[in-house]
């Protein structure tokens, strides 16, 4: 019997992304019922012999060996606690299934026995006679032995070892697999949820669970009135997911307007050379106190002289939202900028501290399901770099295409990257392109991008210095690509 599983559970149970299916539904492959999809129409278009290559299928089999079962055991499977909670809650659930299958099937006995007795009294009854046999053919095929239907297996399994999580009013869906918080699984779903501290200090990230349980996985000092707990109020910081089915009520950012102000004094964590003239800065916040921005965003740091002429640079993030701790920048040579001349110079050492404010800007990804093009030139790849991973953990766009112009001998200081993404990735693909000048390059760029993406209704994103947002982003509208569907960024 076909059961009805969301797109989510059945991009998981044959092993695809959930854009995958979103993009079949789209296509008239895979018919949805109320947001659900039909085990029997997954079967059709992904047969049982590629089961065995979707991940989970793949963790079963592998738990034969002992290194891949540490580390399910360690990363994957959630603490002993949480799993014995899902475990009984499952366990609860085929409890009052064969609880309901007993009283049906003594209530289908009865009513045979009864048409049996009433066939017997009416020998000459035709009717009487078929509906009989009916009810005899028809239990005896009900209790015949069938094949375990492997999907229906996989979903239980899946269940136990990653729960679902649905939030309201917007309808968001994200699992929590291992020993992830509810906050830290939705910030590596790519969902703008809203929090502080995130160790259990602010309350910021209190929500309202409307259907299944929680546990605690660490503790905290926010006080919850009896009120609040009594209407199912909880932490997100603090707690998973107890249920394989989680509900849960919030508020999400809309955009940069929602997202607060914050200072934090920082670390930093390690400064790497990825070119000649390009360093990353990696910076760490406190575990106490993270930073809660849009991927796209920028922030502005600080570096302490001991004097009034204290050191301030504002640039964009190029890390992604959901490790809201560790923190990287791309800082390129310019013997005009102190603030570069001081992490050329090796003055940034690692635990030295950095002082940040922000986050600000509008360059961020909107909402919706179109294809995704990035442009950017040299530095300005930073926040395009943030955009992509962001983008990559909502795992809603049925494509990506990264255009990225070089006009330096090292503009290209993270090519590796961009092959990993076009290597690992169905639908990401990067164009890398050089030229001295920002402007021609951006003309070059574009023609790239009118041979497959013009005619197609694409969201694009443009980083980089002026000349070359401008002339790319005339390049666009002359091709009569719409305003909304433009965000740029001037590095």
């Amino acid at each position: 019997m076909a059961q009805w599983v969301s797109v989510w559970r059945a991009a998981h149970l044959v092993g695809v992304s959930r854009r995958v299916l979103q993009q079949r539904v789209r296509g008239g492959e895979l018919m949805l019922n109320d947001g659900l999809v039909s085990t029997e129409s997954l079967q059709r278009l992904y047969p049982q012999a590629r089961f065995e290559d979707s991940g989970l299928f793949e963790h079963v089999s592998q738990l034969k060996d002992e290194a891949f079962g540490r580390r399910v055991r360690e990363r994957l499977l959630p603490s002993q606690e949480v799993l014995a909670q899902r475990l009984f809650h499952q366990s609860q659930e085929l409890a009052d299934l064969r609880r309901h299958l007993q009283h049906y099937h003594a209530l289908v006995l009865e009513l045979r026995d009864a048409i049996r007795a009433q066939a017997q009294a009416a020998p000459d009854d035709q009717a009487l006679q078929r509906l009989a046999g009916q009810a005899s053919t028809g239990l005896a095929r009900v209790l015949a032995t069938e094949s375990v239907d492997m999907l229906d297996v996989m979903d239980d399994m899946l269940k136990v070892m990653c729960a679902q999580v649905t939030v309201r009013p917007s309808g968001h869906q994200f699992s929590v697999e291992g020993h992830a918080t509810l906050l830290q699984a939705g910030l590596q779903a790519g969902l703008k949820l809203n929090y502080g501290c995130g160790n259990g200090t602010c309350g910021m990230c209190k929500v309202r669970v409307i259907d299944g349980e929680v546990a605690r996985v660490m503790p905290f000092d926010y006080p919850l009135s009896e009120a609040e707990k009594a209407q199912g109020y909880t932490l997100l910081c603090a707690h998973t997911a107890a249920s394989s089915e989680l509900t849960v009520e919030m508020l999400e950012a809309s955009g940069p307007k929602d997202i607060p102000a914050q200072q934090i004094v920082t670390a930093v964590r390690q400064v790497r050379e990825l070119g000649p003239d390009t360093r990353l800065v990696h910076l760490q916040t406190p575990r106490s106190h993270r930073l809660r921005f849009l991927a796209g965003q920028s922030v502005t740091l600080g570096l302490s002289n001991g004097s009034e002429d204290d050191v301030h640079r504002t640039l964009p993030v190029a890390s992604c939202p959901c490790d809201d701790r560790n923190l990287h920048f791309f800082v390129g040579r310019d013997a005009g900028d102190p603030f570069a001349c001081r992490v050329f110079d090796g003055d940034l050492k690692s635990g030295m501290s950095v002082d940040l404010w922000g986050p600000v800007g509008e360059f961020v990804l909107s909402e919706g399901e179109r294809p995704l093009v990035f442009a950017a030139c040299d530095l300005g790849f930073g926040p395009v770099k943030s955009l992509i991973e962001h983008a990559l953990a909502r795992d809603e766009a049925p494509s990506m295409s990264l255009f990225w112009l070089a006009t330096r001998a090292d503009g290209h200081f993270m090519a590796n990257q961009c092959r990993a993404w076009s290597a690992a990735l169905d639908g990401f693909e990067h164009h890398l392109a050089y030229h001295s000048d920002p402007a021609a390059g951006a003309r070059q760029l574009a023609q790239a991008m009118r041979a497959d993406l013009f005619d197609i209704a694409c969201d694009f994103y443009i980083a980089g210095p002026q000349d070359f947002v401008r002339v790319l982003h005339e390049e666009l509208r002359a091709a009569g690509v719409a305003a909304e569907q433009i965000r740029s960024e001037v590095q």
